[in-house]
């Protein structure tokens, strides 16, 4: 019999939006890579959610995120890399906010892939080393 491992897939702030919403297919998604455990995380994904809290009850959730998903070790190294990648995009007369390009670095160094409705992580594909979960 052959196992399968799963994929680990780094979930964006604007799938989780999605998600808290209760919109599909995302919501579905979601639930599913929750159940199967392959979720990881990364501090300014968490702290986005956390900016945007509505209510004490959703940053109680959010707060929890601690506890259930594992986190991507953030090291100076990653800040330089993602430094570099929006250096090298604004050259090129791409603009990318530093925190998107934070999370596309941050997954390249574990390897999982990203899942998000920003279409601009299609620009980081290449520069970062990642690929995109799909989302349909």
């Amino acid at each position: 019999m052959e196992i399968i491992a799963l994929v680990r897939v780094l979930v964006d702030s604007s799938v989780w939006i999605e998600f808290f919403r209760r919109n599909e297919p995302y919501h579905d998604i979601v639930s599913r890579l929750m159940d199967d455990e392959q979720i990881v995380c990364c501090g300014v994904i968490l702290a986005e959610l956390i900016q945007g809290a509505k209510s004490d009850k959703e940053l109680a959730v959010l707060e929890n995120f601690l506890q259930v998903f594992t986190f991507i070790p953030e090291t100076p190294e990653l800040w330089v890399a993602a430094g570099k990648i929006s250096h090298k995009l604004r050259r090129k007369g791409v603009t990318i906010g530093l925190a998107d390009c934070f999370i596309a670095v941050a997954a390249a160094s574990v390897k999982v892939r990203v899942a998000t409705l920003d279409g601009h992580f299609d620009e980081l594909c290449k520069p970062a080393g990642i690929s995109l979960f799909p989302m349909t």
